[in-house]
């Protein structure tokens, strides 16, 4: 495997997860560059048992997990979500409220909910990952994956609905 293919290919699609995690392009750079610096000391012992896009996500989850923990922040999905769901610009200020109180809303659905449905949820809506590369960084189906990833848009909605 050619690191070089592999840094050209994903290099934009992991800065942009992390970007939508952080929320903070100077984070997404260090970060994105430190998952690669990390991928390319490691690629020798990249088994294939999933996607080189997930196991660089991996990496990147990492990466930025760590970078939080020196900053002295701890990072929870709940604060991931948050910054994932207001990387939007460009807002009328009526837009921004309604769009904060949506924020709010999802934030605590997305507290209640079982951690296997959080994880699916967020690796397929932030980090833009197919069934089958979910699938494989569970170790099960692209099947299990889809249906998990069903029933977590299911409990949020319902959850929205009933928080104000």
């Amino acid at each position: 495997m050619d690191f070089e293919d592999v840094y050209k290919t994903y290099f934009e699609p992991i800065y942009r997860y992390v970007l939508r995690r952080s929320g903070s392009e100077d984070t997404a750079e260090e970060v994105t560059c430190e998952t690669f610096f990390k991928a390319l000391r490691s690629i020798g012992g990249f088994r294939g048992e999933c996607g080189i896009f997930t196991w660089l996500c991996r990496i990147a989850d990492n990466c930025y997990l760590t970078y939080m923990k020196k900053k002295g922040r701890v990072v929870s999905l709940e604060d991931y979500a948050n910054s994932a769901f207001l990387t939007d610009g460009g807002q009328s200020v009526e837009s921004a409220v309604i769009d904060r109180d949506d924020v709010r809303r999802i934030r605590r659905a997305l507290h209640d909910l079982p951690k296997m449905y959080k994880e699916v949820f967020m690796w397929r809506v932030f980090a833009e990952m197919s069934y089958d590369e979910i699938g494989a960084l569970f170790g099960k189906t692209a099947n299990w994956a889809c249906v998990t990833y069903y029933r977590a848009k299911k409990a949020i909605a319902e959850r929205m609905e009933g928080i104000e």
